[in-house]
């Protein structure tokens, strides 16, 4: 019997873009699966739009229609809050969705702070000065999103995969109960950018959770990450 072959959409977090994937790309598209990596608008080939909520949900949906069989989600960082939200709307077009680097819920004070910062550093630099400008979208867009809320309506296979130094793994325990069939990776030595940090490592994890997939929902054994290579 051939091996199921699943489809994955991959989303980058705020100020990068699809390049972030190539390694992940790569390994996945060795191993037979299809894989695609997006911009968000503001980000990548998409530079010249500005970032909305409406726009990231809009952009992960065209990838998710564009493939032959509902995909495996996976999203870092603002990509992963986006492809929760988007995961949360429509669960009969995924078979799965992965978030790295985006295990707490964002607001609060340091959510304030970083907002001012991002405002005067526009300010300072002007639009065309950097790519700053996609913080301050990207804090407007999320504003009074809660991501446990979604966790908790939502009825897919969840796999968390955090950094062991990344700040926003912290509420992964929260999130854990939010969605009690959901698995967690903690990848040590690396931080928020858990794929680049731990390629070797995250790829492994990526592919584990497409077996599981396979296996057609039953539990995958979940275990601690360790580098490799």
């Amino acid at each position: 019997m051939t091996p199921t072959r699943h489809p994955i959409v991959l989303v980058h977090g705020t100020r990068t873009s699809s390049r972030i994937w190539d390694d992940q790309v790569r390994a996945l598209t060795e191993d037979g699966h299809p894989a695609v990596a997006i911009d968000l608008p503001g980000h990548g080939s998409r530079a010249g739009e500005r970032f909305t909520f409406e726009g990231g949900l809009a952009a992960i949906d065209a990838a998710v229609r564009s493939c032959a069989t509902p995909p495996l989600l996976v999203g870092l960082s603002l990509g992963g809050y986006m492809s929760l939200a988007y995961a949360a709307e429509h669960q009969d077009r995924l078979a799965g969705v992965l978030l790295a680097g985006c295990s707490t819920e964002i607001r609060g004070k340091p959510l304030g702070a970083y907002r001012r910062a991002s405002t005067r550093v526009v300010r300072a630099l002007g639009r065309g000065g950097g790519t700053w400008h996609v913080v301050t979208d990207m804090l407007a867009a999320m504003h009074g999103y809660s991501p446990l809320r979604d966790l908790r309506r939502l009825g897919l296979p969840v796999w968390l995969v955090n950094g062991a130094r990344d700040p926003l793994r912290f509420g992964a325990r929260r999130y854990l109960g939010a969605s009690p069939g959901a698995r967690q990776w903690v990848v040590p030595g690396a931080g928020h950018d858990v794929n680049s940090h731990a390629p070797v490592t995250f790829n492994r994890i990526l592919l584990h959770v497409l077996q599981d997939l396979t296996r057609r929902g039953l539990p995958g054994a979940p275990f601690r990450a360790r580098r490799l290579g």
